[in-house]
């Protein structure tokens, strides 16, 4: 069976939304009433059974909508959340990673479209081999195999056809959307939301994302354990992206390795996607399970730069500073960058201490120094600590203000320890963050690699650590 077409216009998207909020509205007002005079677990129980079955919906909907209730669907399917019942959650995963991998497909010739229209000219004068079944498939598009006249091996992303009218429209009900997400996750504030927005926007733009990854992959072409696929722009259009071919190992099968094969991994994400922000002041800001792929030499290869991100320094070192002063209890310190900075009101009550626990609490994985195994327990709870409003204890920070150019940023390592929770990687994370933190010396063989790497692209000392 064929999937049916994306739909395009605000009033069959917001339909659909619209018919998952009032269901879930009325179911969340019966479960309110049969929770009177319940216990605490009992009443705890059943609003996590309530949020199950709107992870079943979610499921269906997103998955046929794709766009950015797509991407706000792969944000549940990484991270556990804690909000289904522990017997449920496995099943909670893998029922929302259907998002990442198993999307409804697009029949081909109607891909085949998209790109003889974007390129100019039938695919029989563009490739020399196209594999009509999809590789791939993520929020925007179909990723197929081709051969090039010369013999290169390429990836070629398609986007759905009218997904930009979709993702348009998405944007116009975007108050559905908060609705929707917040009886899930009330964190879920106006910020956050518009960071998504603006981001989505930026994955539709494939030449921008073309020339992003041909200077990344240029930058990284020599990395002892870092492989960035070449883009080739000249080839690619406003709705298809050509990149270098990457066999290797998808996520599911780096799951399965030993334990010392997903540590190796999960440092090389970890390096990746927080330590190149710290390091360079750019980062890729879509970490997840299906971004990352194991070659048969070793190297992890890193796809999907949609989302590409350059920070002022003066921001990074901010952020640098504030990690520096939690990891070594210097409470006021912390405290006191947070008021001049404007994130916290020093009128708003709140105290050192509380705005120290609260970045702990969340910080916590990358700032204790020791070995620490990451689960998707461990990444569910320091990500609702952040943004959960339910966790009452942090209250007072929760009505503070995270100026914009930090949310991009942070969304990245949340995703990060989601990413690594999903693999069950163990390190200390802290030793490895200290490099850039810092400035200190590499702990690990991979550190001490990735410094000879610097030295010899005569590469800045961490922008972190300055």
């Amino acid at each position: 069976m064929t999937a049916k077409p994306v739909a395009t216009s605000r009033l069959a998207r917001g339909s659909k939304l619209g018919a998952v909020v009032a269901k879930q509205a009325v179911r969340k007002r019966r479960t309110k009433l049969s929770m009177i005079g319940r216990s605490a677990e009992v009443r705890a129980r059943l609003a996590d059974e309530s949020i199950l079955q709107l992870a079943e919906q979610l499921v269906l909907v997103l998955g046929q909508m794709k766009g950015l209730t797509m991407k706000l669907g792969q944000l549940l399917s990484l991270l556990d959340l804690e909000l289904v019942p522990e017997r449920h959650r496995e099943m909670f995963r893998h029922r929302l990673a259907t998002l990442f991998d198993d999307a409804p497909a697009v029949e081909f010739e109607a891909m085949r479209q998209v790109i003889e229209e974007d390129l100019g000219a039938p695919l029989t004068q563009l490739f020399a081999e196209f594999d009509p079944e999809p590789v791939a498939a993520a929020s925007i598009g179909q990723v197929y195999r081709a051969r090039l006249f010369d013999g290169t091996e390429v990836a070629v992303k398609a986007q759905y056809p009218g997904v930009d009218l979709a993702v348009r429209a998405d944007l116009r009900n975007l108050g559905l959307l908060r609705v929707m997400m917040k009886q899930a996750l009330p964190g879920f504030t106006s910020g956050v939301f518009d960071e998504l927005r603006g981001s989505l926007e930026k994955e539709l733009d494939y030449p921008l994302e073309a020339r992003t990854q041909q200077r990344v992959a240029a930058m990284y072409a020599d990395h002892p354990f870092i492989v960035v696929p070449r883009a080739f722009p000249e080839l690619s259009g406003p709705r298809v992206l050509v990149t270098e071919y990457a066999p290797a190992l998808g996520f599911e099968g780096i799951r399965a390795l030993p334990d010392a094969d997903r540590d190796r991994v999960g440092e090389i994400i970890f390096r990746f996607y927080v330590g190149s922000l710290f390091e360079f002041a750019e980062f890729c800001g879509d970490p997840h399970p299906g971004n990352v792929l194991l070659r048969a030499d070793g190297k992890v290869v890193f796809v999907d730069f949609g989302l590409y991100k350059r920070m002022a320094p003066e921001h990074i070192a901010f952020e640098a500073a504030c990690l520096r002063a939690t990891a070594e209890d210097r409470c006021e310190e912390l405290y006191r960058l947070m008021v001049d900075r404007g994130i916290i009101d020093g009128n708003s009550g709140v105290t050192a201490q509380e705005c120290y626990e609260y970045v702990l609490s969340a910080a916590e994985w990358s700032l204790t120094d020791e070995e620490l195994s990451i689960t998707p327990e461990l990444a569910s709870s320091a990500f609702l600590h952040a943004i959960d409003p339910r966790m009452s204890e942090f209250e007072g920070m929760r009505h503070q203000y995270l100026p914009p150019e930090h949310l991009f940023s942070r969304r990245t390592e949340f995703w990060t320890c989601g990413t690594l929770g999903q693999l069950r990687a163990t390190a200390n994370w802290h030793r490895i963050g200290r490099e850039w933190l810092f400035g200190e010396p590499p702990a690990t063989e991979l550190g001490r690699l990735h410094r000879e790497w610097k030295a010899s692209n005569n590469l800045d000392t961490p922008v972190g650590a300055s």
